[in-house]
């Protein structure tokens, strides 16, 4: 029976409660009645105590206090608070001491038993849960008493060629393995729950352990019926397949048929998604090393295609290179037009084709990036912020790089489009600093240009030379003339830091026919000659 104690300041309470509530019928006993915190803790020290009823406001401890103490040091007793009215969202903050329940008083006998119920539901669930990690724990304790655990070792031993192969071999045949076929497949097995997909604490750590040994009793039963090969532990983790036959169609698949029936029974048995990457065929023992490579790279491809993954490295293709230029170009322009519906469209293909091309966790990062970067970019020259905009998109490059999975690090850069559509909409609210802003844009990709001018910007927006000037400086702060050198002494300054470029040849990418007059241009705003500037910047 479930042992309950009971703490309340008055003893009416604790009578009433001790009397009207079925506690045999709850496979439950009440232990004992304290009259505050300070006599529970020492009551608790001493007994052995299932679940504590506290009120909330007692003489010398608290409630609060006492849930704190049991919180730290008694963290499996399951608490239920009562509190006054007044009390309540003051109980409710009790939420950091894993308070199982609260209840407003007075407390009827009908609303305690059904708390109780609950209680008595959480602690056999805790019960069973318990026993069956004891049970697994016994069970994997005697596996590693026996042969099996020196088996596992030497195979992984010779597919790792951490010693001579031979020895290995030699080693394997006196515990009954012979390699004597004409070919080889490593298949590795790699449980969901417990990969980098997820946040994996201690606790789930030592879990692992016992839930891969489950997949190895599965695999190794499932291997061992169809005679396809032999399988073993590798670490505390992951479970590998050697798989021995003939290179064929038919036991090729074969292989998949065993590989997809072990995920499914890892999944009815333990309720545990499993990925499998399957390595490319080997001739020898000796060469058993490529083919786990191998099938290790494949479990890395979880991040892009999700979990319950089986992916057979014979059949994918090699060239997993994609070019996004074009992509993204467009992607730009239908940013800039406001086409919500095709930007998508366009973020979606982007997503597809990524995924598509089985590139590995790092590329998948980079090729976000770029779209990152495209869509900061377009907003940046839109916006009249831009410090604001950099900082956003750098925190995101962060964020998708961090991200567990691709999925996820995709909704992040689809929720980033979103964000700036909503900034152009705002931005759209007004024709004249929308006019502005695709000025700044022009000027941003036209300033190598030495014929712009007014009046081509004018023309380009299809508006008066007057009206565009008014418009630009309230929104810039400054002229046509301050914001274009501005811009073009920027683009000079990244060139001169990190390029040996000449004077003249930068003078000429930044816009300016005249060297000479680039280099007063220069030196009037930022205090140096260029060829001062870059023999004090240049990297």
């Amino acid at each position: 029976m479930y042992k309950i104690l009971l703490v309340d300041d008055e003893i009416l309470v604790r009578d009433a409660i001790r009397e009207n509530i079925d506690w045999k019928s709850l496979d439950c006993e009440l232990v004992g009645d304290c009259e505050n915190g300070r006599q529970a803790v020492e009551f608790v020290q001493s007994h052995k105590v299932d679940v504590v009823l506290t009120d909330i406001c007692m003489p010398y401890m608290d409630g609060m206090e006492l849930s704190e103490f049991l919180h730290d040091n008694y963290p499996d007793i399951l608490i239920v608070i009562f509190s006054g009215f007044g009390e309540f969202e003051y109980a409710k903050k009790a939420i950091r001491y894993n308070v199982s329940e609260y209840m407003l008083k007075p407390v009827t006998a009908m609303e305690l038993t059904k708390v109780l119920r609950n209680m008595k539901e959480k602690l056999d669930s805790r019960k069973k849960e318990q026993k069956k990690m004891e049970s697994l724990s016994q069970t994997s304790k005697d596996y590693h008493k026996n042969v099996d655990v020196i088996r596992s070792k030497a195979l992984e031993t010779l597919v790792n060629c951490t010693r001579d192969v031979q020895v290995s071999l030699l080693e394997l045949k006196k515990l009954g393995i012979s390699f004597d076929c004409s070919s080889y497949r490593v298949a590795v097995f790699d449980m969901d729950t417990y990969s980098e997909m997820y946040q994996v604490d201690m606790h789930k750590q030592q879990e692992s352990a016992l839930m891969s040994f489950v997949l190895f009793n599965i695999s190794n039963e499932i291997v061992a019926r169809e005679n396809a090969g032999v399988a073993y532990q590798e670490g505390s983790n992951r479970v590998c397949i050697i798989f021995t036959g003939c290179r064929s169609r038919e036991f090729g698949d074969k292989i998949h048929s065993i590989c997809q029936e072990i995920q499914q029974k890892v999944k009815e048995v333990i309720g545990i998604e499993t990925s499998i990457g399957i390595g490319s065929w080997v001739r020898s023992p000796q060469e058993l090393v490529y083919s786990y490579k191998l099938a290790e790279k494949a479990i890395g491809y979880r991040y892009l295609l999700g979990g319950s993954l089986l992916l057979d490295m014979e059949e994918k293709k090699t060239d997993n290179s994609i070019n996004l230029i074009k992509s993204l170009e467009t992607l730009t322009e239908e940013i800039k037009v406001g086409n919500r519906q095709k930007v998508t469209e366009i973020l979606e293909q982007i997503e597809h084709e990524i995924k598509g091309a089985l590139v590995e966790k790092s590329y998948a990062c980079i090729y976000l990036q770029q779209v990152i970067r495209a869509i900061g970019n377009t907003c940046q020259s839109l916006s009249d912020d831009p410090e604001k905009i950099i900082a956003q998109r750098e925190k995101l490059l962060k964020e998708v790089s961090q991200a567990k999975t691709f999925d996820k690090a995709v909704t992040l850069v689809k929720e980033y489009a979103e964000g700036v559509f909503e900034s152009l909409q705002d931005l759209n609210s007004s024709s004249g600093q929308r006019q502005g802003m695709m000025a700044m844009d022009y000027i941003r990709k036209n300033y190598m240009d030495p014929d712009l001018s007014l009046n081509s910007i004018c023309s380009y927006l299809n508006i008066s030379t007057s009206y565009f000037s008014t418009i630009f400086k309230e929104m810039t702060g400054e002229t046509f003339i301050e914001s274009l050198t501005r811009i073009r002494m920027e683009k000079a300054r990244e060139l001169l830091e990190n390029t040996t470029l000449k004077n003249y040849e930068i003078a000429e990418k930044v816009g300016f026919s005249d060297p000479h007059y680039f280099g007063i241009s220069f030196k009037k705003m930022t205090g140096k000659t260029p060829t001062e500037y870059a023999r004090e910047k240049r990297r």
